[in-house]
C-alpha cells in the first residue's frame, strides 16, 4: 500500500495523516499489477533469517512504486507476482505488519476464504482480555488491532450499530476495570460501537457426550463472530491463543467446573463441536514470551479453523511444547496463503 498527496504528487510507503506539504489527506494507492524487477539470492543464515536460501525481491507495481519483498519462493525478473485467495476452510493467512495495522488486516482478509459483510450483517467481535494492563505488556488485544478490525469491517459495510464487542470476566476483577485500562473501551467509544458483558446475557445449553455446555446467546444470534486473540505463549499450557480465547462465550461458573472435572483439553475439543462458524482475526505483532517479557514479531494471522491458528503460531515461534490437541495437527495438511512459515519463523527464546 502506498499513500499520495492529491496536490503535490510526493508519495510515501508508510501512512501519515497529512501530507507534510500540502496539509491535505493522502490517497491510498493500492498495487494490483505487480511485476518482479530485482532479485537477490541470499545463502548465508542468520539470527532474523535462519532459513536459507531465500529470495530478495525488488517489486515495482502499475504506478510505478518500488519496494521490497522476502520469499522462500524462486522468481526472475520480469516474473508476475501474484497472491491468491484460498478457498479452502482450514487455510491460513500470514501477512507481515510494517507500518500500517489496516493494510495488513486487509492482507489476511483478502487471502482466505471471503467472508460477506452487509449493511445489516450483524458481527459479535471477541477480543482478548484478561487482566487490567496497559497495551504495551500485551496479556490484552491491543487498541490499535482492534481499531484497524473495525475501521476494515466498516470499510466493507457494516453498520456500526450493527457491531458489538463482547468479553466477560473469568477472574475476580470486572471486565469494565480491564477494558478501560486495556484502553478497549476508549476505542469501542471512538467507533460508537456497542461494548457488552457476556456474563450479563443469556445462555444456551448444549451436550457434547457427558459434557454440558452453557454458551451465550450472543454467538447464535449474530451473523458473523470474529474472534480475535492476541497470541501469546505461556508456560502451562504453552500455547495461549485463538482456541484458548473462544471459551469465554462459556459462562463462568460453567467454564470453572468444567475445568475442574474434565481434561482442559477435552474442553477445548468438545468446545469446538457446539460452536458455529467463526472467524479468527490473530494478532501476533507484540507477543509475550513464556517468562512475560514482549517481543516484536510483527505478524498478523487469519483463517476460519482456530487449531490450525494455534499450531501455525507454534511453529512460526518454534515452540515445541505442545498440548496433545496440537500436536495431532500436520503441518503439512495445512494449507498457507500469504507469507509461507519459513519466511517468517523464529526462535522466540533467542530474541
Amino acid at each position: 500500500m502506498f499513500y499520495k498527496c492529491s496536490k503535490c504528487k510526493e508519495v510515501w510507503q508508510y501512512p501519515i495523516s497529512k501530507c507534510p506539504n500540502c496539509f491535505l489527506e493522502l490517497e491510498k494507492m493500492e498495487s494490483k499489477e505487480i511485476k518482479v524487477v530485482g532479485v537477490s539470492k541470499n545463502i548465508i543464515p542468520t539470527i532474523m533469517h535462519p532459513n536459507v536460501p531465500f529470495y530478495s525481491l525488488v517489486l515495482k507495481d502499475q504506478n510505478g512504486n518500488r519496494w521490497a519483498y522476502k520469499t522462500i519462493k524462486e522468481y526472475k525478473v520480469g516474473d508476475k507476482f501474484k497472491l491468491k485467495r484460498s478457498k479452502e476452510k482450514d487455510a491460513v493467512a500470514i501477512w507481515r505488519v510494517k507500518y500500517d495495522i489496516l493494510s495488513a488486516i486487509q492482507k489476511v482478509m483478502s487471502l482466505i476464504k471471503k467472508i460477506e459483510i452487509k449493511k445489516n450483517t450483524k458481527i459479535a467481535i471477541l477480543p482478548t482480555i484478561t487482566k487490567p494492563k496497559h497495551p504495551y505488556l500485551s496479556y490484552n488485544t491491543s487498541p490499535q488491532f482492534l481499531a484497524g478490525t473495525l475501521h476494515y469491517l466498516i470499510q466493507r459495510g457494516a453498520n456500526p450499530k450493527n457491531i458489538k464487542v463482547v468479553n466477560q470476566s473469568f477472574n475476580n476483577i470486572p471486565i469494565k476495570t480491564s477494558i478501560k485500562k486495556s484502553q478497549i473501551l476508549k476505542v469501542c467509544q471512538k467507533a460508537q460501537v456497542v461494548p457488552l458483558d457476556l456474563s450479563k446475557t443469556k445462555f444456551i445449553e448444549k451436550e457434547v457426550g457427558e459434557m454440558k455446555f452453557q454458551i451465550s446467546e450472543e454467538l447464535f444470534n449474530n451473523d458473523l463472530i470474529i474472534n480475535l486473540p492476541i497470541l501469546n505463549l505461556d508456560p502451562k499450557i504453552k500455547i495461549k491463543g485463538a482456541t484458548n480465547n473462544i471459551v469465554k462465550f462459556l459462562k463462568k461458573d460453567n467454564f470453572l467446573a468444567l475445568k475442574y472435572l474434565n481434561n482442559y483439553e477435552d474442553v477445548i475439543i468438545n468446545l469446538e463441536k457446539v460452536f458455529p462458524e467463526y472467524l479468527n482475526l490473530a494478532e501476533a505483532i507484540s507477543i509475550q514470551k513464556e517468562n512475560k517479557h514482549v517481543v516484536r514479531l510483527g505478524l498478523v494471522l487469519a483463517g476460519l479453523n482456530s487449531f490450525n491458528i494455534d499450531r501455525v503460531f507454534a511453529k512460526i515461534t518454534s515452540t515445541s511444547k505442545l498440548p496433545e490437541y496440537l500436536k495431532s495437527i500436520n503441518l503439512e495438511n495445512i494449507p498457507i496463503t500469504g507469507r509461507k512459515i519459513k519466511e517468517v519463523q523464529y526462535n522466540v527464546k533467542e530474541l
